[in-house]
């Protein structure tokens, strides 16, 4: 399975990425959540992007490219095999920052490659 790091996670249940993380857990795959606010989803608590998790297969970001800048050498240093960027994350400077780091881009939606079992 592959474990997830969900940047921009929250615990209101019509956020996609409170979605996501459900949807990743009944799909068998472990998941770490990063957000601002505190609180627990899918079982595991929303940190604060500090511990830097070297097991990440996957990054799935549900946070606006204006608010991901602060993270860049945080998901760097996470070294994930690949950033699924869902839409309205889109980030054409990180894309090209990860890809150089060997770091597989998608523009995809995580709900949609989960039920198509493209994940």
């Amino acid at each position: 399975m592959k474990k997830t790091l969900i940047i921009g996670a929250s615990t209101n249940p019509e956020r996609y990425s409170y979605k996501a993380a459900h949807m990743l857990t009944r799909f068998g795959h472990d998941i770490v959540n990063v957000g601002l606010k505190k609180g627990v989803v899918a079982e595991q608590p929303i940190e604060p992007a500090e511990t830097i998790h070297t097991d990440i297969d996957t990054i799935t970001m549900y946070m606006g490219a204006q608010n991901q800048k602060p993270l860049y050498e945080y998901i760097l240093k996470t070294a994930p095999r690949r950033i699924v960027f869902n839409p309205g994350a889109e980030n054409r400077e990180l894309a090209q920052l990860a890809q150089e780091k060997g770091i597989e881009v998608e523009n995809a939606c995580t709900l949609v490659l989960l039920s198509t079992g493209q994940y």
